[in-house]
């Protein structure tokens, strides 16, 4: 009956011993995980998603209502369509470089995070890591930089499309208010230069302006150009948090550069103190 109880005893005690180790593994996994990183990533793909999803199809969406309401002749905004159709192939080239380059700077965050130091003893650093990651840090700068601009141009045509609803809901407003007539409410797409000044008819009047407010095709281009301006914004937000990563790593490498070079050279002192003890005890063997 003894043996028994030790014997279940013994099996308690390695099923604990094992849980144990499961869980500081898991903890160790954990600690490894570069979370800044990962949170970075996860923005800009967002961003750059909704970016590029609502940015494609809301161009497609400008170029119907401008075709059908503004330019009957093709020649007047054919350079506009050219324009929109090469900025759309970009949308699919920005799409394809974010995702690898997101993906890239995660591994990088991987693997110049401490917990790696901690969990790979024979971690170290050379010259061409750390001019890896001062490279990694001059391209984000640039890529954030960039985005700021994308970010400006995008609010353009919010911009565009908030002045139509604004003179859109003005003439909901006008059985109220019956001093402005329907007419002397217009919207000029000329004056912002994307089709000639020659475009016929180039604007919308009265019930021509209300028709294009009621369409869902305005409001569905007009909610997905703020949602493509929101993207652009989370872009930049996840590039200025990525170089904030970039260059804490980068520093880290540095000073962990610095103290692999002083380790080597205490090492080589102490090898050079054993050496000349063992050389002072052979030759008092010696003389004795």
């Amino acid at each position: 009956m003894k043996p028994a109880m030790e014997t279940a005893a013994e099996e308690a005690t390695e099923q604990s011993q094992e849980r144990k180790g499961c869980f500081e593994c898991c903890i160790k996994c954990l600690g490894g995980v570069p979370y800044a990183s990962l949170v970075a990533t996860i923005l800009c793909f967002s961003g750059v998603a909704l970016f590029c999803g609502c940015g494609h199809v809301a161009l497609t969406g400008t170029v119907n209502i401008l075709e059908q309401h503004f330019s009957s002749n093709p020649n007047d905004h054919a350079i506009l369509t050219e324009v929109i159709q090469l900025m759309q192939y970009v949308i699919y080239g920005i799409a394809s470089f974010f995702f690898l380059y997101g993906i890239i700077l995660l591994a990088e965050g991987f693997y110049t995070t401490s917990a790696v130091k901690e969990m790979h003893s024979e971690f170290k650093t050379t010259a061409c890591g750390r001019c890896i990651s001062g490279m990694f840090v001059f391209l984000t700068y640039i890529l954030g930089v960039a985005w700021l601009g994308v970010f400006g141009f995008s609010a353009v045509p919010v911009f565009m499309f908030y002045n139509m609803w604004s003179s859109c809901e003005v003439l909901k407003g006008l059985p109220v208010n019956l001093t402005t007539s329907a007419e002397q409410i217009c919207v000029d797409i000329r004056q912002y230069g994307i089709i000639p000044w020659s475009a016929l008819p180039g604007k919308a009047c009265g019930s021509a302006l209300g028709n294009i407010c009621g369409t869902n095709e305005f409001y569905m281009s007009y909610h997905l150009f703020i949602v493509a301006c929101a993207g652009a914004g989370a872009t930049v937000i996840a590039l200025i948090h990525f170089l904030m990563v970039l260059a804490s790593n980068w520093a880290y490498l540095k000073d962990a550069s610095k103290m692999q070079a002083y380790q080597e050279i205490k090492a080589k002192e102490e090898q050079e103190l054993q050496d000349i003890q063992s050389r002072s005890k052979e030759q008092l063997n010696s003389y004795t």
